[in-house]
């Protein structure tokens, strides 16, 4: 005779039911004290996406958010986490990023947290690459897109109409918002004058409520859970040193990792890619970085960041400039990007530390792409200078 299989099913039940009308503040007590000083470094997409624990760290002043994307896993002893750590900072590094996430997912992060970010310092790396001239694609998006930012975007009624309006147009665009039945239709609902569009939506409004809370519900479980993640080798050896002793060290350190190849790219990084060089010679003809829609979802970061009385430091790295000329691709390309982010920024009143001169300095770039060693000693002074209000000393005597 079979055993009974409802059993086990009811009881899955009654625990599944358990989980979910525990109040949020008694989970809230059970999650780790540390769980924030533990995420700084993790670059962990449960905490990107989540809104717990960001929450926390924007509410502690012992943190400065740096906001980018895969520039902040090029990690070496220069990287901001590991430099303001061993010269006793008063602040922590909070790094909030990955590859590919791009404007309009820190736009939906930041509107997540909009209300904290008044008078709260922030750091934000732009990379050119971001500025495609068709923007970016599902590719980028849909692995760093949060349903749950998305769906408190949907309810939140604070941030500017013509912004919220612009966002939603730009979202709809993406397969984790159209097709989504609940979502798309309060966005399509916002924005439609259709009162047939306007009555769906509002006959879905309280099931989406619903929905949103169980998805806050569950960004605190996971944030009880924690992860698993690989200890960062902490290099002590950066104490007391000058930003041209440290400038002048980290040309040393590029010039013995970066021997393989005439790019000053890292050897690791170009026994990757030597097969393909050759047939990458001048492939890039034509390109630039000058136009495209990124630049109005840059808009949206800068527009929620003006609304919210945040007090950014921009970050303008630069590529790298010898592949980008094997590449083909044109100076004019880049330089119009340069100065067109920078005049975007400047625009809205906001510092911007500009490194576009840096495109030929040795080992300024990690690779083709990203900032590391000497780049990041210029960020790091940069970002000191922002923190103690330190104005017109942004330059670093070059180590060449």
């Amino acid at each position: 005779m079979k055993k009974p299989v409802f059993g086990p099913m009811i009881l899955a039940v009654l625990v599944l039911f358990c989980l979910v009308i525990i109040p949020n503040s008694w989970i809230e007590t059970f999650i780790p004290k540390n769980r924030v000083s533990q995420a700084a470094t993790d670059l962990n997409p449960v905490m990107f996406q989540g809104k717990y624990i960001q929450s926390e760290m924007l509410e502690d002043n012992r943190y400065l958010p740096i906001y980018g994307s895969s520039e902040l896993s090029r990690l070496d002893r220069f990287h901001p986490s590991n430099y303001f750590q061993v010269t006793n900072a008063p602040f922590t590094p909070f790094l909030i990023g990955r590859g590919g996430t791009e404007s309009l997912i820190h736009f939906l992060n930041f509107s997540e947290h909009m209300d904290q970010l008044k008078g709260k310092k922030l750091v934000f790396i732009i990379s050119p690459q971001w500025f495609q001239p068709n923007g970016t694609d599902e590719s980028h998006f849909v692995p760093n897109y949060s349903t749950l930012q998305g769906y408190d975007f949907a309810f939140n009624n604070k941030i500017d109409p013509s912004v919220k309006k612009q966002a939603i147009e730009r979202m709809l665009k993406f397969s984790p918002v159209k097709d989504d039945p609940m979502l798309s239709t309060l966005y399509k609902g916002e924005i439609s004058n259709s009162p047939w569009d306007q009555q769906k939506a509002n006959l879905v409004r309280p099931f989406a409520y619903v929905y949103r809370n169980l998805l806050e519900k569950k960004d605190l479980y996971y944030s009880y859970v924690g992860s698993e993640q690989p200890g960062r080798e902490i290099k002590h050896n950066l104490r007391h040193k000058s930003w041209n002793q440290l400038a002048e060290e980290a040309n040393q350190l590029g010039a013995s990792q970066a021997t393989n190849n005439q790019f000053d790219v890292i050897n690791s990084q170009y026994d990757k890619m030597k097969k393909m060089v050759p047939s990458l010679r001048g492939y890039k003809h034509g390109a630039t970085y000058g136009t495209g829609p990124e630049y109005k979802d840059f808009q949206l970061v800068l527009d929620v960041l003006k609304q919210s009385g945040a007090d950014p430091l921009f970050i303008s790295i630069p590529v790298n400039g010898k592949w980008y000329d094997y590449t083909g691709f044109p100076k004019q390309g880049r330089t119009a990007y340069y100065q067109r982010i920078t005049k975007q920024i400047e625009a809205e009143g906001f510092p911007v530390a500009d490194f576009s001169d840096h495109e030929y300095d040795p080992y300024f770039m990690k690779d083709t792409i990203h900032i590391g060693w000497k780049g990041w000693v210029y960020t790091d002074k940069a970002i000191e200078d922002f923190y103690y209000g330190v104005k017109g000393n942004d330059e670093v005597v070059r180590a060449n």
